[in-house]
């Protein structure tokens, strides 16, 4: 049998933070049927408890492990710095924790509701780069991924709050790039996904949304988690990109 050059994530240990659900999930299931060890982690104990048993039951031979981490208290740092610790090295460190969207009326934000849009999406994220740089293996075969969102090149009405984390996100991840060498960072930019995150909706209210972005998008179809999940696994595979924004938004900003 020749000599593999393609699957370079076989052997690797993956981080996924929010792997608990959607793109997180589907990141770390992906991650295992690419020969990946894989940690799990999200604020509930339980959930993690339970994902952790679902993709063992999946994937019975894969080496998955999972731990809590609540990012939204302002202990968050000492709450990564004890994820990592439990977690040791790693060759790759995905983002996709979130919380619920600031949507909403511009009048209707305060100064509490702005920066508690952040903690989760923005702050989080720099402390977890700055903590787990300490555990990654060195070298441009490892990486950070983040997540951002289409909204920060394409503007939508009442998303203001959202769509400044989510700009600040893609200028952070060339920052992190220069600062972490050769360790690489880079940022997936995803467009409207059937995932968790729309739970709060009506049923009614997401077929309509559904069937909005059916009808907008180039690719005719809102996107499912696993079709994103294959972007995050090309930015951890090719040791040569760094500081840049893989979207994954079918088509969403051409229209």
């Amino acid at each position: 049998m020749p000599q593999q050059k393609y699957n370079k994530l076989a052997g690797k240990h993956v981080l996924v933070i929010g792997g608990s659900s959607g793109i997180g999930y589907a990141v770390a299931e992906a991650s295992i049927e690419s020969g990946c060890r894989v940690t799990i982690s999200s604020s509930s104990a339980s959930k993690v408890e339970a994902k952790v048993a679902s993709l063992k039951e999946s994937y019975p031979s894969a080496n998955v492990a999972g731990y809590a981490c609540d990012l939204s208290k302002d202990t968050k740092e000492a709450e990564i710095e004890k994820l990592f610790e439990q977690t040791g090295k790693v060759d790759h460190i995905v983002i996709t924790a979130g919380d619920k969207l600031a949507m909403g009326p511009l009048q209707d934000i305060s100064y509490e509701s702005i920066v508690a849009a952040g903690q989760v999406r923005f702050i989080a994220p720099l402390l977890i780069a700055k903590v787990g740089s300490r555990y990654l293996n060195k070298g441009p075969q490892s990486s950070i991924v983040l997540s951002s969102g289409s909204v920060s090149e394409k503007p939508k009405p009442n998303w203001s709050v959202v769509a400044s984390y989510a700009s600040a996100l893609l200028g952070m991840t060339r920052n992190l790039a220069m600062d972490l060498k050769p360790i690489r960072v880079n940022i997936v930019s995803p467009g409207p996904i059937e995932t968790e995150l729309w739970d709060g909706m009506s049923k009614e209210d997401f077929e309509g949304f559904k069937k909005h972005v059916e009808d907008t998008v180039p690719v005719g179809h809102m996107a499912k988690a696993e079709e994103v999940a294959e972007a995050y696994l090309w930015l951890m595979k090719d040791s040569n990109v760094t500081g840049f924004v893989a979207c994954s938004d079918g088509g969403e900003k051409l229209v």
